[in-house]
């Protein structure tokens, strides 16, 4: 039954949700109002209602599944602030709209629509055909009966009825499609001058009146998180090996030489034969017979060695080795019956064999090449070796190391101290976490985490979701054993909390006055840009300035430009040539010249597939339109609950 579960996680996927979700349409308004209501109405439809039980529950859920597809990783923090959670509850808020709907219409799925939608997932199917097997099989499984699924898969399917038809009957009009190809192909040739701010920044003077005045008009930009200092232990490769002790040097000759394979390479020889086979059980004369005719291949072979693999290819009777000229390859001691092995090291180079008898006949050598025994001696691979040694050792002394960190950091909650003295590790501290972030050098104070060697392990999500759970950041209590990757993990505990506040002016004028210097060198920047292109503007012929090496761009291919530089260029007035555009980047300011307009082609591959994209959005924002009339039509209201939830105060 597992087995199932794991090789078909999208059925089961679908399955759980139609328990999780009720059956709404079929249990009548009434029905369901009495189930919802609620003292903690966050939003009323109709005469039914949105509760924050309901919200908390879809948060938990989506957090879960959020927190499974990432392993862990996943930092609550993105879903908690108010576009999140307004997001959350308009899914709340639609799914009740179409509910309601589905009710008060008496939309339904006759039996054969509902043996058709489950026929096509692909889940249920076998070669491309709906299997009763695997659907009795995925119910049991999933602990359902046939009569409980069908009825959740005909409830959803009444749901859908209610914005469906109107996503299936939307369709793109032919000529808004053709002119988005027509905008999207478009060419423009086109030259850009950029003005650099480091042109322009010469004389920006700031004060100490200009510094405060900014300092005490960005008070919200200024202001810090809530953040806490903490100390920590890192359990890694380099605490483990850094607890092995030093090696005797008898315990590191003897891995050598039990692993002197990986030092040494043992000498081998490149061998070539001719075989004379002996049948089995063969007479003294059958043998005298065969070690005659290897005696005389052997003497022929001698007499010209480098037709040796021509003979072989003639007269071998090993029909295996033939073909290739008796090629053997090369050969190691140890691996061959002792006698062959003893002749074929014997010779050198070039040298044949005399007949050699083994088990199959009489063979005939020739050393192709020869290699001695070479790589390194114990002296010389010493280093290596340690090296090796100490990280088999360290491997080990890590598992053992985790538990027992794992057991001290419980048995001492309140201190971290004595797991790092017992375990040998360095007792390190940093300031400056907040709940979503590390503070920067300047945010963060001396020891900021963000400064740090541990700044990607101390910024982990999971480290941080630590830091401020309940039990470390109010009961001042040691974290867990947090496991970062196989070979780090760590534990944490808060030592001081510092509350969200604006720093002190002294502490930020340095970035403030960086921060006027460059929004003034900027505006510099930006003003010079603007009168340069009023001037091109007036000219009444075109400017011989530089404009660099033209460009041919489009909407699809904008040729690396930036998104506000491609939309200056496609901004810009096509009934003269050339003419001229600018704009204000991030840093700096362009002009831009268009020289030529051209129409692309309308066959560009990456066009493929864009009318059914667009047709998709159309079908969207339809369905969002009627989605929209509903809302106002059941006069949907978030209250002021819902509001205050929203903005992220807690209504408990």
């Amino acid at each position: 039954m597992f087995e199932f579960i794991r090789t078909h996680q999208r059925l089961m996927q679908l399955i759980l949700l139609i328990l999780v979700v009720p059956s709404f349409a079929l249990i009548g308004v009434s029905g369901y109002s009495t189930y919802v209501s609620g003292d903690h109405a966050i939003a009323e439809v109709g005469k039914a209602s949105v509760t924050q039980e309901e919200f908390d529950e879809a948060r938990r859920n989506q957090l879960q599944q959020m927190q499974a597809g990432s392993q862990g990783r996943f930092d609550p923090a993105l879903l908690d602030n108010p576009p999140a959670r307004r997001a959350l509850l308009d899914q709340l808020i639609d799914r009740r709209v179409q509910i309601l709907v589905a009710t008060k219409d008496h939309f339904s799925v006759s039996d054969g629509a509902l043996r058709r939608a489950i026929a096509a997932m692909p889940q249920l199917q076998v070669d491309g055909q709906f299997s009763a097997d695997r659907y009795n099989e995925a119910l049991a499984s999933a602990g359902l009966s046939p009569r409980d699924f069908e009825a959740g898969q005909r409830a959803e399917l009444a749901l859908d009825r209610v914005l469906g038809p109107v996503g299936d009957t939307a369709g793109l009009p032919k000529p808004v499609l053709d002119e988005i190809k027509r905008a999207l192909t478009e060419e423009r040739t086109i030259g850009l001058r950029v003005f650099k701010p480091v042109d322009y920044g010469k004389g920006i003077q700031v004060d100490d009146a200009d510094i405060e005045a900014w300092y005490k008009a960005h008070q919200d930009a200024l202001r810090l998180p809530e953040q806490v200092s903490a100390s920590y232990v890192v359990l890694d490769e380099a605490a483990a090996l850094a607890s092995v002790p030093t090696l005797d040097e008898p315990k590191l000759k003897e891995y050598y030489e039990q692993n002197k394979a990986k030092y040494v390479v043992p000498a081998r020889v490149n061998v070539s034969h001719i075989l004379v086979k002996l049948p089995a059980g063969a007479t003294e004369e059958v043998d005298r017979q065969a070690l005659d005719k290897a005696r005389g291949l052997a003497e022929r072979a001698r007499a010209e060695p480098s037709q040796f693999a021509e003979l072989a290819r003639k007269e071998s009777q090993d029909a295996g080795t033939a073909r290739s000229g008796g090629e053997l390859g090369w050969i190691q001691r140890g691996v061959w019956p002792l006698n062959l092995e003893q002749a074929v090291f014997a010779l050198a180079k070039g040298e044949v064999s005399e007949p050699v008898k083994g088990q199959d006949g009489y063979h005939v050598f020739i050393a192709n090449d020869k290699q001695a025994e070479k790589g390194e001696t114990f002296a010389e691979a010493r280093v290596k070796v340690e090296d090796e040694v100490r990280h088999q050792l360290a491997a080990e002394r890590f598992a053992d190391m985790a538990t027992k960190l794992t057991g001290l950091v419980y048995d001492n909650p309140t201190s971290l101290e004595p797991a790092a003295k017992a375990l040998g590790l360095e007792l390190r501290r940093a300031s400056g976490i907040a709940r979503d972030r590390l503070l920067d050098e300047g945010e963060g104070g001396v020891q900021a985490a963000s400064a740090s060697a541990d700044a990607a392990t101390l910024g982990d999500v999971r480290v941080r979701q630590a830091l401020f759970s309940s039990q470390v950041l109010t009961d001042k209590q040691n974290s867990g054993v947090i496991e970062i990757s196989p070979d780090t993990m760590l534990a944490v505990r808060v030592d001081a909390v510092e509350p969200a506040h604006v720093p002190a002016l002294d502490r930020v004028r340095d970035r403030i006055r960086e921060q006027l210097v460059a929004e003034r060198t900027q505006q510099a920047t930006v003003a010079a840009g603007e009168a340069a292109l009023q001037t091109l503007l007036n000219a009444q012929e075109p400017s011989s300035e530089d404009f660099g090496e033209p460009a041919t761009i489009s909407r699809l291919n904008p040729m690396g430009l930036s998104k506000v530089v491609l939309e200056a260029a496609f901004k810009a007035p096509t009934a003269k040539l050339p003419s001229y555009a600018g704009t204000a980047l991030a840093q700096g300011y362009a002009i831009i010249r268009v020289d030529q307009v051209k129409a692309g082609s309308a066959d560009n591959p990456a066009l493929n597939g864009l009318g059914a994209q667009l047709a998709q959005v159309w079908a969207d924002t339809e369905e969002r339109a009627v989605m929209a009339n509903l809302r106002q039509q059941l006069k949907v209201k978030i209250t002021a609950d819902g509001e205050k939830l929203i903005e992220g105060e807690d209504q408990r």
